[in-house]
């Protein structure tokens, strides 16, 4: 994901004295999601898997920094949820992935390379050839993450 320029206005420094004076405020980050994005994959390490595509249900939210929100109604000022489905569907297209496990960790290196994100939560769920399964991801993979989204 990239960070996009912020727009050329100028208003003197105001953004930027608002904008630090209600992160002070803020204990915890906004988060931006996506969720229940059904995507067909090439994913699976099952024989009856392999060469053919699966609808798999995504679901991303990302928790930004708490310094990380709009002031000036600008999209550049904050991660877009845009990036998130591009990533999944990019990732979806670029061939046959064993596992669900592999999908989501490269789905949260994407997303964390905006270094706006600090967190991110990441489910997987087959949806065919028999029970709802799948996996969830917390990353980065620390307590203080878990606890973000409820988890520790």
């Amino acid at each position: 994901m990239k960070e996009k320029k912020k727009t050329g206005k100028s208003d003197g420094g105001k953004a930027a004295k608002l904008r630090k004076a209600a992160s002070k405020l803020r204990e915890i980050g906004d988060s931006i999601f996506v969720r229940d994005l059904v995507v067909d994959c090439n994913v699976g390490v099952y024989a009856e898997e392999q060469g053919v595509t699966q609808k798999v249900r995504f679901t991303v939210e990302a928790r930004l920094a708490k310094d990380v929100f709009s002031v000036d109604d600008e999209m550049a000022e904050v991660p877009s949820y845009a990036d998130i489905i591009d990533t999944i569907v990019g990732l979806a297209r670029g061939g046959h992935i064993n596992l669900v496990e592999t999908f989501a960790e490269r789905i949260a290196e994407r997303v964390l390379s905006d270094s706006r994100i600090k967190a991110v939560r990441i489910v997987l769920e087959k949806l065919e050839r028999g029970p709802l399964r799948g996996v969830e991801v917390i990353r980065p993979a620390t307590k203080e993450a878990a606890r973000e989204f409820a988890r520790g």
